[in-house]
């Protein structure tokens, strides 16, 4: 099985932390130049040093606030120039939790350029050279709550489910240039959005911290929450030369929680 990706090019967003650093590690060790884009340039520097160099590889960074619409497509623009970016990896942060009735239309808007504004804007900046190359992987990082939609979430859950059609519709249409688009969905995983979760779930609630979690994992068939390299392996997977085929497609990454295949 082929999972060589020596000489290719990967740019992973969220990745100074958690799924999105977990992978761009995971695509270093199988030879991937990577570019890893976050927001806080001191976390992108630290993230750097560490990436693996097995094939002597460069790993480089952008500084780029996803909120800041014009400022990603500079970013991406300017680095598409000068490389041939073959996998394209959008990671990006969740919205906050709460009912989606009351949400204010301000934090849809602001979930849907996040999520789905920019991830577009990175993908027409790359697609280009993935197509000349006749080979390109987009992996977006989205959900369950794209299968089934999950309570407490529903800004998320609106523009989860949004993205994970945009996937679908962008897979139909680049197949034919050896491009495949699909979407890793994780579970519960141990990150900072997960910490977060729990945190705001128990003050609400009055429960412990260890009560919500102990909640969480009892409704997961395997017993636990995920780790990040976890996820990140079924990323790597889809950004190899194995996954040619696989294309178009949610690939749940939760220990069997959700409820339907």
């Amino acid at each position: 099985m082929n999972l060589d990706l020596t000489g290719k090019w990967a740019v992973v967003c969220g990745s100074t932390q958690g799924i999105g650093n977990a992978s761009a590690m995971e695509m270093a060790a199988m030879g991937a130049n990577i570019c890893l884009v976050a927001r806080n340039e001191k976390s992108l520097q630290e993230a750097l040093v560490n990436l693996p160099v097995v094939k002597g590889q460069e790993h480089t960074y952008l500084v780029a606030d996803f909120s800041n619409i014009e400022e990603v497509r500079d970013r991406a623009t300017g680095f598409a120039e000068g490389h041939n970016v073959s996998i394209l990896v959008n990671n990006t942060g969740g919205p906050k939790g709460g009912p989606a009735n009351v949400a204010p239309i301000e934090e849809y808007l602001a979930a849907f350029n996040m999520h789905l504004v920019c991830n577009q804007i990175l993908v027409q900046a790359f697609v280009e050279g993935m197509k000349k190359s006749g080979y390109g992987r987009v992996i977006n990082i989205i959900s369950t709550s794209v299968k089934i939609p999950l309570k407490g979430l529903g800004v998320s859950n609106t523009i989860r489910g949004a993205v994970g059609n945009w996937s679908k519709t962008l897979a139909n249409e680049l197949g034919a240039f050896g491009i495949t688009v699909n979407n890793v969905l994780p579970g519960a995983t141990a990150t900072a959005r997960l910490e977060s979760i729990i945190s705001n779930k128990a003050n609400t609630t009055g429960a412990t911290e260890e009560e919500v979690m102990n909640q969480m994992t009892s409704i997961v068939p395997m017993g636990r929450v995920a780790q990040p390299e976890e996820v990140a392996n079924a990323v790597a997977f889809l950004a190899s030369p194995a996954a040619s085929y696989i294309n178009g497609i949610n690939v749940p990454v939760d220990g069997g929680r959700t409820g339907c295949l």
